[in-house]
């Protein structure tokens, strides 16, 4: 049983170190997918290691390292407790604008279901993300509650589809590292005739059955960080960023966009396996200005998705600054960093699409 927990232990710490490595690889890219689940798994291990272990200098070794790594990821979720403080004023008398992200699967074919929770939620905005003709016919029959649309139908699984009851004042498809993944940038007025915009997001994921690495979706996601930040009106980005909220991107895309990440002080939030609870992690991402904030960011129902909806209200008060020390500054060898992974992101060539 002690060799048992002492090779169980080495492979979580070797897990646990992949992230660290400045590799795009899909090898060293998941394993950030996996935090939450690497340390229950090492507060089980370093029990069972401290129990039934011979002590000795490898044991100590192993002990001390994986104790590092627990602190480190307890750190690391810190920011996504309801320990970790929110900043703003008391919003809730204020009437917010409702949006759902949807990841409905591609290959789903529970459109009713997907009908039925829109019209049970009744969002002012919503936006389905893989979705196909199929779905395109299917959800025909929201357009006269939604008559703003928004339809980029695809068969490669990144179609998008926006409905709105809030009309566009602009609106913007964006193809930034590939022909075959889009982006949204709509601008809309709320009911108080101020300006704000939407960034939807879906770039391509790391993993073994898709690309082999993550510069497409790094590339991706710093285009849309450095173009929101041209941006002088509250901005929200909303979608399936394919990353998780503590990943190295996120933070790099962070300090591009000088947005705040909305989970802060709310929860992890896990969107990501609907079907498989263990697997979970929070791919579906909302990241806003200081001058934007949150009333609510939830995740919703299973739709027969392999992902939960994400759903927020937001509010804006461009007289309060209070959020405005969330906002993290990118140095200089941040900015060539962010450079060079853009022009990377738009020479590869995917191999799967």
């Amino acid at each position: 049983m002690g060799v048992f927990f002492l090779v169980l232990s080495i492979f979580l710490v070797l897990l646990s170190l992949l992230p660290f490595v400045p590799n795009q690889h899909w090898v060293f890219r998941v394993p950030e997918f996996l935090s939450l689940q690497l340390l229950f798994l090492h507060m089980t291990a370093i029990v069972g290691l401290g129990i039934f272990t011979e002590v000795n200098t490898l044991f100590w070794v192993v002990f001390l390292l994986q104790l590092a790594l627990i602190i480190y990821h307890f750190y690391l979720f810190f920011r996504y407790t309801r320990f970790y403080k929110k900043r703003g004023q008391d919003i809730s008398d204020l009437k917010g604008v409702k949006i759902i992200s949807a990841n409905i699967y591609q290959f789903n074919k529970e459109f009713e279901r997907f009908n039925k929770f829109i019209r049970k939620e009744d969002p002012d905005i919503f936006l389905t993300i893989e979705s196909n003709s199929d779905w395109e016919k299917a959800m025909r029959v929201h357009e006269e509650d939604y008559p703003h649309t928004k339809k980029i139908t695809l068969e490669n699984t990144y179609g998008m589809h926006l409905y709105s009851k809030i009309p566009f004042e602009e609106i913007t498809v964006h193809y930034f590292v590939a022909d075959d993944v889009p982006s949204i940038e709509v601008h809309f007025k709320n009911e108080n005739d101020e300006d704000f915009a939407v960034f939807f997001v879906h770039p391509p994921p790391p993993s073994p059955t898709e690309e082999a690495n993550s510069k497409e979706r790094d590339g991706d996601l710093l285009c849309v960080a450095k173009k929101v930040k041209e941006f002088d009106k509250p901005t929200l980005v909303i979608g399936d960023f394919n990353t998780v909220a503590w990943s190295n991107i996120s933070k790099l895309f962070r300090k591009n966009s000088g947005l705040i990440d909305g989970r802060h002080g709310r929860g992890i939030l896990a969107s990501f396996h609907a079907k498989y609870w263990f697997f979970r992690a929070p791919l579906d991402l909302v990241f806003h200005s200081p001058n934007m904030f949150l009333k609510e960011l939830n995740v919703k129902e299973n739709v027969g998705s392999d992902h939960f909806p994400i759903c927020c209200i937001l509010c804006i008060d461009r007289s309060d600054d209070s959020q405005k020390d969330e906002v993290e500054e990118i140095s200089g060898n941040e900015n060539e960093e962010t450079e060079e992974i853009i022009q990377e992101g738009k020479e590869e060539e995917s191999e799967k699409r």
